[in-house]
Order: C-alpha cells, then sequence, then structure tokens
C-alpha cells in the first residue's frame, strides 16, 4: 500500500472514530430530531421520548416480572430489589410530584413524567392520569407496574438520542423469544436470547433517562449526563458503571461462569433517605459511604487569634473529589449539599452558627450548593418544576472542582478561649419541609447525611486593642497586644 493509501486509511479511521464519538454523545440520532417531531406516530408516547421496534404500544405479555428473573440471577436480583431503581414507582415523594405535575398540567406531562421511573408502564399503555394521581397504595393494589426493573434495562438495544427517556425497547426481537441485551458477548441463557451490547457498556446508556429538558420550553432541568461527559472522567474513561455498578467477583447467573467483575446492581447512589423509607438500610448505609467519599472540606483561611468583640473571618473550601459530575446532581428541586459551621469556646458553648435546619429547610444564610429554578414571572420555583421558564443560579460544585465560603462574626464578650472551628458538609435529596408538604408530616423521615469535616482551634488575646479603619472607614480586624493563650491554656 502506497504512503498516500495509507495516510487516506488512517485520515478515515480518524474521521469514523470521531463520527462514532460524535453519535455516542449526540442528543438526537437517526431519525433526525425533526423528523421525530414532524411525524408523531414516530413519537408514541410525547413528550418522553421513548419508542419501540415499530413505533406501537406494546403488550404487557412480552415483558417478565423481576422475580423470574431472579430464578437465575440470584444475587443481582437481590441486589436490585434493595435500590432506588426498584423503587422508583413506589416513590412517595416522586408519586407525590407526579400527582400535582398531572394536575396542574391537565394530563400534558403523564407520559413525560412516567417513562424514567416505569418504562414498562408506560410503553404497555398503562399510564393514564387517573393512575398518575393515585395513590401509590391504590396503584399496587388496581394497577401494580414495576420501577426500573431488569426488563426496562437489558429490553433496550438503541436510542435515538440523549434525555427525557430517548430509548427504544425490543423485548421480542428475535423471533419471538425473549431476548435481553446486556454487557458480556459470551452470555448464554437456556431461557431467552442474548445479544451483547455495547451500549450496555457505556455512559450514554444511562444518560438517556439522566438527562432532563423541559419538554416544551427546552430548559435544562437535570444534566448529569453532561455533567459527566464534559468532566475529566469521560476523558479518562471512567463511566457511570464505575461507580454506580462497581464489579465485584461472582456470578452472574447460578449456572452461569464464575468472574471477577460482574457489574453490582446496588445502583448506589445518594438517596439514603428513599431506601431508609423502605427498609433497606444496607442500600441505604452504602448511598452514605458514597457521599461520604465524594468531597472533602478544609478551612483554608482563619484568625492567628481573636479576642472578645473582634470581627472574626474564616474561609472554607469545598473540593468535589470523588462524583464525576456536579455536587450536588440530579432532581433539582430537593438535592442540596450545604456547611455547616460552628464556632464553640473552652465551656462548649457555641458563640456562632450558620448551616443549622430550622423548620425543615436551611436557614436563611446558608452557605449551601444547589440549583435555584424560576417561572415565567422571575419567581423561583421550590418544586413545580413544570413552571419552569430559566435558571436563576447554579453554584454546584464541578467535578475535581472546588467551591469557598466566608464565615464573618463578632466575638461576644465572656467566650472563652480557646475557640474551637467545626465545618461540616452536609447532603439531603429534599428539605424535610418540602417532604412534608408533599406527603404530610410524619410520613417520610428525610435523611441527612454529613458526608465530611473538618476543624481547627483559635487561640484567645487576653487584651484587644480598639477596632480599626482603612482609609474608606471600613471596620477592620482589630490587632491584639499583650497575652495570647493557646490550646492548652499557657499564655505568652
Amino acid at each position: 500500500m502506497s504512503k498516500v493509501a495509507l495516510c487516506l486509511a488512517g485520515a478515515l479511521v480518524v474521521f469514523l472514530q470521531g463520527v462514532a464519538f460524535a453519535d455516542a454523545n449526540s442528543k438526537w440520532l437517526g431519525p433526525d430530531k425533526q423528523a421525530l417531531l414532524d411525524t408523531p406516530e414516530r413519537l408514541p408516547f410525547f413528550p418522553h421520548r421513548a419508542n419501540t421496534s415499530d413505533n406501537a404500544v406494546l403488550s404487557s405479555g412480552m415483558f417478565d416480572d423481576a422475580e423470574v428473573c431472579g430464578t437465575c440471577h440470584q444475587e443481582i436480583y437481590a441486589q436490585w430489589r434493595t435500590s432506588a431503581m426498584a423503587r422508583s414507582w413506589d416513590d412517595p415523594i416522586y408519586r407525590a410530584l407526579l400527582k400535582k405535575a398531572s394536575e396542574a398540567t391537565d394530563g400534558a406531562v403523564d407520559n413525560f413524567c412516567t417513562g424514567c421511573h416505569t418504562p414498562v408502564g408506560l410503553t404497555t399503555g398503562k399510564i393514564t392520569s387517573a393512575v398518575n394521581r393515585a395513590s401509590v397504595e391504590e396503584t399496587a393494589e388496581s394497577h401494580p407496574m414495576p420501577g426500573v426493573d431488569c426488563e426496562a434495562c437489558h429490553n433496550i438495544n438503541a436510542r435515538t438520542g440523549i434525555d427525557n427517556g430517548a430509548y427504544v425497547l425490543a423485548p421480542r426481537s428475535r423471533g419471538g423469544r425473549p431476548t435481553k441485551y446486556g454487557p458480556r458477548s459470551d452470555a448464554e441463557s437456556p431461557y431467552h436470547e442474548t445479544v451483547y451490547s455495547e451500549l450496555h457498556t457505556r455512559s450514554d446508556f444511562c444518560g438517556t433517562c439522566h438527562n432532563v429538558t423541559h419538554p416544551f420550553n427546552g430548559v435544562a432541568i437535570e444534566r448529569t449526563y453532561d455533567e459527566w461527559l464534559e468532566s475529566e472522567y469521560a476523558v479518562k474513561g471512567i463511566d457511570c458503571q464505575s461507580c454506580h455498578m462497581a464489579g465485584f467477583k461472582g456470578k452472574a447467573a447460578i449456572m452461569g461462569p464464575e468472574r471477577d467483575d460482574v457489574a453490582s446492581h446496588w445502583f448506589a447512589g445518594a438517596n439514603a433517605t428513599l431506601l431508609s423509607h423502605f427498609g433497606d438500610d444496607e442500600a441505604a448505609q452504602m448511598g452514605s459511604r458514597m457521599l461520604q467519599s465524594a468531597a472533602q472540606i478544609e478551612i483554608v483561611e482563619q484568625p492567628q487569634s481573636l479576642a472578645p468583640g473582634e470581627l472574626a473571618n474564616f474561609t472554607v473550601e469545598v473540593h468535589n473529589t470523588g462524583a464525576g459530575h456536579k455536587l450536588p446532581t440530579g432532581f433539582p428541586e430537593g438535592r442540596e449539599v450545604w456547611i455547616d459551621f460552628e464556632v464553640s469556646d473552652a465551656t462548649g458553648k457555641s458563640v456562632y452558627r450558620l448551616g443549622q435546619v430550622r423548620n425543615g429547610r436551611t436557614e436563611p444564610g446558608t452557605r449551601n450548593f444547589r440549583v435555584h429554578l424560576g417561572d415565567k414571572d422571575g419567581n423561583e420555583v421550590e418544586y413545580a418544576v413544570w413552571d419552569v421558564t430559566h435558571i436563576i443560579s447554579d453554584n454546584r460544585i464541578l467535578p475535581n472542582g472546588k467551591a469557598s465560603a466566608v464565615f464573618a462574626f463578632i466575638v461576644p464578650e465572656g467566650a472563652v478561649g480557646p475557640l474551637k472551628a467545626k465545618a461540616t458538609l452536609r447532603y439531603w435529596p429534599f428539605p424535610q419541609g418540602l417532604v412534608d408538604e408533599l406527603v404530610g408530616e410524619g410520613k417520610v423521615d428525610v435523611k441527612i447525611t454529613d458526608m465530611t469535616r473538618t476543624q481547627v482551634t483559635v487561640p484567645m488575646a487576653v487584651e484587644r486593642t480598639a477596632d480599626r479603619v482603612d482609609a474608606s472607614g471600613t471596620p477592620q480586624a482589630a490587632s491584639h497586644v499583650g497575652k495570647v493563650c493557646n490550646a492548652e491554656g499557657s499564655c505568652s
């Protein structure tokens, strides 16, 4: 082969690799966006983007109950059974929001809000306004539907893009027999057809539901997948499955081979509240441990010493060291990370604190990290995401990023040195006050996870000069005279 031919071949490979990468991360694949929008029958579950092989509603008989899968996939089934995926349809907080959304939009978002919480329920035509507005107990009795179960994921054979559930379900694509798609090319089953799916090995598989765009005005509501895609994690090949489906040594099926890297199906994540509510304590603890490995906090600036009546300044930095997406991510109406900063004196008395929970919400002025959503009138939207027209602000911490917060206060008279400053990074998936409003007080106990903490000690000065002002008249921290006492109580 000539040098020219070799160069052309190399260029073609690079081009095709570029096309493949672009396709893998495109929000709209074939059929193209306009073709889908101009042909309503090609979006049978609009405004949700779920689809089926022939654009038709599926029969319930095409799907098995997860317990059937559990007969052979025993360990995987046991893990999934206590996961947030398994609880996605029966989640009482989600269902309370769904009811409000259905009523507020006269059913316009019924399909949209359900296709990623019960894919089988949506694609088999079971979703109606009446179902969406019914209680969890009522639907469990009269309209039982699975959450994100085995069939929901392992019957996906393609996607039409990313976000709003742009997956394609094909449960009987091989001669009418049950067909399962997965990440193993050597998988075999006596019960169903097995098909290798590269899609199941990539993060864009997760991105079909973990990117959410307002279906009618295009506002980017959730962008967990995009946050990952634009991070160093994506560049290094650390995908969603690496963290949330970490491999373990064992068997995927009881008759299958021993493997070193069976994908776990705990789907460990941050919503320990939901799992605790259902009594899945082991899974909840796993989620809390994941949170506790996600960040670091440090006090990077502090006074050398302080005295009563003096202005104290502390600077705290929070580093996103373990999450491959923003901290926090997901459900913007609820997710919140914040700093609980407290300074106490030698007697244990609190001399300053900011970041407490009061009346079911973090107190005003709390240094937090979250998204603020707005409506057409410029008002902040607390939970009515269907009314969102824009993002007011977003100060969440980027992957491998950091953020800082300053805490300033006057040291009260009578404070006994030394002072101890403690900064705790805390997380909850929803404010308790919001949950009480949605489902009723005392129905769901929101779990607050302390992610990480740090503390420093500052000695107290015995005497203090008068406050100084700079050239503009701005008060400055006072200087000290006389003795300074250290943490052990000795003075110099």
